[in-house]
Order: C-alpha cells, then sequence, then structure tokens
C-alpha cells in the first residue's frame, strides 16, 4: 500500500525545520536503497534530524497525515532496512553525531545515533577505552542498534543487545521514552531497551544511547592458519572455543574469499581456507593463548600458523578480513549480492558449513563463504548480475534451503543482519505463526498507524 507525502505535508516540514528537508535527486536516489539486493525506492523527501525535538515534530506531523517515516543513518544495513516501500519520509539521523558524555569510571559512553563507530573509537582512545562492537563497516550506532548488530568481536565482548544498557526513543506519535539506566545491573520491569534493540526502526526512532565500553587491553596478537577444508577449520575453532580459549575474534573464509582479498587489498595469503584470530590480554597471556590454538589447530590439519603482536601487522590482517565483502563483490563486475546470516548452535557449525557448500555448488550463480565461526553466524555471499533472472531466482531458492535446513539444526535466519525485507518468510518459518501475531500485537501497540518502517520484520496484515 502506498502512502505517498503529499507536498502540502513536505512544505509543512520545510516551514518548520528550515534548511534541513530536501528533495534533491541525488539525495532521493541516495535514500533509495542499502547494501542488499533489493529493489531501490526513492522517498517522497529527506529530513534531516539534528535534535530530539526535530525527530518529535516530524512523527507529529506524519502520525497526523498518515505518512510513513523511515529512520535512516548511513544506510549500511544488508536486508532493505530503509528502503520506503510504501512510500513517505526519510529521517536522515546522521547529523545527530555528537558524543553527549563519556565516563570512564563508569565504563560508559552516551552518544546520539547518528556518530559512527570509528570516530567514536577514536575518541574513546584518549581515555584507555574502546566500544566493542565491530559489524566491519563504519556504521552509525543508532543503526547498529536498530538491526541488532554484532561482528567479529561478539565470542568475548557481546553483541549491541549486551552493550547498549538505555535509550533515549521517540515514538510514533512523538512521546520520549527512556529505557535502561547506567547501571551495571537492572531488574526494573520489561526490558524495553533489548525490545528497541534489534527491531530495525519499527517501533520507536532512537535518539540516545548509552552504551558500555571497555578498557583497551594491556596487549592483543593477531594470527592466522590455513586449512585443506573448511570444515576442518570450523571444527578446530569450534573445540578452540569448547575449551574454554579467550579468543577476542575468530573468522574463516573459504578459498575463494582470500584469493579475492588478495587481488583487492595486494596482499599475498595462501589461498585455502583460512582461519583468523585475536588474542587480548597481558603479554605473557596473549603468547600463551597464541600457543594453545596453534597446538589445538594442527591436530585439524593446520598449516601456516602465524601470529603477531605487531599492531601494524595485527590491523593489516583485520582489514584484510573486513575488506572480504567489497573484495568478493568486486571478482565480479557489477555484480550483486544476496548474502546470507545464519547462525546455528557450535556443535552443528561444520555440519552447516558443509551443507551450504553443497547446496551452493553447480549453481548459475558465484558464491563464497565467510563468517564468525566462534559464535555459529556464518554468511554466504551469492554473487550474480541483477539482469539475470535464472541466477537471481537460483540464488533466493539456494538461500531459502539453506536456511531452512539451519533452522532445522537449532539455528535462526538472521544471527546479526535483522529481517528488514529480505527474511520475513524465514522469520514464520522459525518461529510459528502465533509468535509472529505477538509480534504483531507489539507493533501496534507502539505505533498503531503503522506508520514506522512499514514493511520491515512483519509482513503487511492484509499479506500475512
Amino acid at each position: 500500500m502506498l502512502r505517498s507525502a503529499p507536498q502540502s505535508l513536505i512544505d509543512e516540514l520545510s516551514a518548520a525545520l528550515p534548511g534541513q528537508v530536501t528533495q534533491n535527486e541525488t539525495e532521493l536516489n541516495r535514500h533509495a536503497s542499502d547494501e542488499s539486493f533489493h529493489k531501490a525506492i526513492r522517498p517522497d523527501a529527506i529530513v534531516m534530524a539534528r535534535s530530539t525535538s526535530d525527530v518529535q515534530l516530524v512523527m507529529r506531523l506524519c502520525s497526523a497525515a498518515n505518512v510513513p517515516v523511515i529512520p535512516f543513518g548511513v544506510g549500511s544495513s544488508l536486508e532493505g532496512q530503509i528502503i520506503p516501500v510504501e512510500g513517505g519520509i526519510t529521517l536522515d539521523l546522521s547529523e545527530m553525531d555528537k558524543i553527549v558524555e563519556i565516563c570512564p569510571d563508569d565504563l560508559i559512553v552516551v552518544v546520539q545515533p547518528g556518530l559512527r563507530r570509528i570516530p567514536l573509537n577514536d575518541r574513546l582512545a584518549k581515555e584507555g577505552l574502546f566500544f566493542s562492537v565491530d559489524p566491519g563497516a563504519d556504521a552509525t550506532l543508532g543503526g547498529m542498534a536498530s538491526t541488532g548488530a554484532s561482528g567479529t568481536t561478539t565470542v568475548r565482548y557481546g553483541s549491541m543487545r549486551e552493550n547498549v544498557m538505555a535509550l533515549e526513543a521517540v515514538l510514533a506519535d512523538g512521546t520520549v521514552v527512556r529505557t535502561g539506566s547506567r547501571a551495571r545491573k537492572d531488574s526494573a520491569g520489561y526490558d524495553l531497551t533489548r525490545l528497541l534493540v534489534g527491531s530495525e526502526g519499527t517501533l520507536a526512532v532512537i535518539t540516545e544511547l548509552t552504551l558500555r565500553v571497555f578498557g583497551i587491553p594491556e596487549a592483543m596478537s593477531g594470527a592466522y592458519c590455513t586449512f585443506d577444508r573448511l570444515s576442518d577449520g570450523v571444527a578446530a575453532a569450534t573445540l578452540l572455543v569448547k575449551q574454554g580459549l579467550p579468543i577476542a575474534r575468530c573468522e574463516f573464509l573459504d578459498g575463494l574469499s582470500v584469493k579475492a582479498i588478495n587481488a583487492y587489498q595486494g596482499t599475498s595469503l595462501t589461498e585455502s581456507p583460512t582461519l583468523f584470530l585475536e588474542f587480548h590480554g597481558s603479554k605473557k597471556s596473549i603468547a600463551d593463548q597464541a600457543d594453545e590454538a596453534g597446538e589445538i589447530f594442527r591436530e585439524y590439519g593446520a598449516s601456516d600458523f602465524t601470529w603477531t603482536a605487531d599492531e601494524g601487522e595485527r590491523r593489516k590482517l583485520w582489514q584484510a578480513r573486513h575488506n572480504a565483502y567489497p573484495a568478493v563483490l568486486a571478482t565480479q563486475v557489477g555484480a550483486t549480492a544476496l548474502t546470507t546470516d545464519s547462525a546455528v548452535p557450535l556443535s552443528r557449525l561444520p555440519e552447516a558449513v558443509e551443507y551450504a557448500q553443497q547446496v551452493f555448488d553447480d549453481q548459475p550463480f558465484s558464491w563464497s563463504v565467510l563468517g564468525h565461526v566462534a559464535d555459529g553466524n556464518f554468511h554466504a555471499l551469492l554473487m550474480f548480475d541483477p539482469n539475470d533472472e535464472k541466477a537471481y531466482l537460483a540464488a533466493k531458492a539456494a538461500s531459502t534451503k539453506l536456511t531452512t535446513r539451519v533452522i532445522e539444526l537449532g539455528g535462526t535466519c538472521t544471527g546479526e543482519h535483522g529481517i528488514g525485507l529480505g527474511k520475513r518468510d524465514s522469520l514464520v518459518n522459525q518461529v510459528g505463526s502465533e509468535t509472529i501475531e505477538l509480534m504483531r500485537s507489539v507493533k501496534n501497540t507502539f505505533d498503531p498507524g503503522n506508520i514506522l518502517n512499514p514493511g520491515k520484520i512483519l509482513f503487511p496484515k492484509e499479506s500475512a
């Protein structure tokens, strides 16, 4: 159902927020899509919010006009979360990018939602602190909270759900609510903070976040090793976690991903299934951890086990890992990617990865597999020409087949990217119709007019 913003509403917003509303063609196009394969749809206008009161005003006017509002950070989401499928106003929060307060003694920081992850850590480093959640992209903190992001450090420090302590948010009618507290423990009532984290802008617009931060470790080291088979590396890493080794990151890439990184970044890594690791602690403990990991990996046939405590070498190693997505895309000019986001219990991870490889073999699309092996979350990048209907349909079918098996193994269709547009069917399959109806009742309570990012997570009622 299209609910376009009438020009009278756009004019009213422009008068109330002079210089903050645009219908510029370039900006409309920039806000029409994210990093996913989903079809771009332009909003009717864009409002650049600069304060909570700006967000309140937009919500009040759009609620009265029954016009959708789509929160926008930087556009790095992977499931179509910021695409205005029913038309409406895109509410860009990127200019709300201030650090409100740093509390080193409490290990917390208060930020606005448009602040990006890397500038935050640049500032925190001056206090000997860092914010741990690292999805790879330099995403906004509000966007990361909205999608329930995690990433490479989750195995040690947790995801956004564990690291957002409190929120300020604006409801559909413009009401400001505050959830959570600064305390390390809080059992006061319903956990609305975690309800809003991962809600993808469908329940409220986040306008401030209180985040947990950590002290920068005394020492950090990076390591990598290669395997003949990807499943062997996954099994070795799983054993590492089961034995309680306090690793900070543990990532795997298949041979195609490593080959793509070499071409993209000019590295000379062995083009075989590879594990990347990182250890945090004292200088002695990181050396002991690396030695113990090396022994375990060699039992599974690992070769080229190399580790370094040199900061430059460690950063170069993780830059290679973070470049995997653009590097793989660059192997096929003009390609788009359908990205899976499966997560399974650790004991089922080798089986799930092996099944994925079987499903993707001999398909009319190219693919690679990588992921956060230590927390059971892995991704497949299924690449195809966006004009090739056969390859697109094959990629969709293969993704669905993998997701169905992952759910059967006790896993989830999304470990960190969220549902958005792309995984609504899989969500129904995973949780069942009764739970979907409970989610719908929560949505209706927060947003009875269905103006907050409609069409995401849940199918519209009429098509359910």
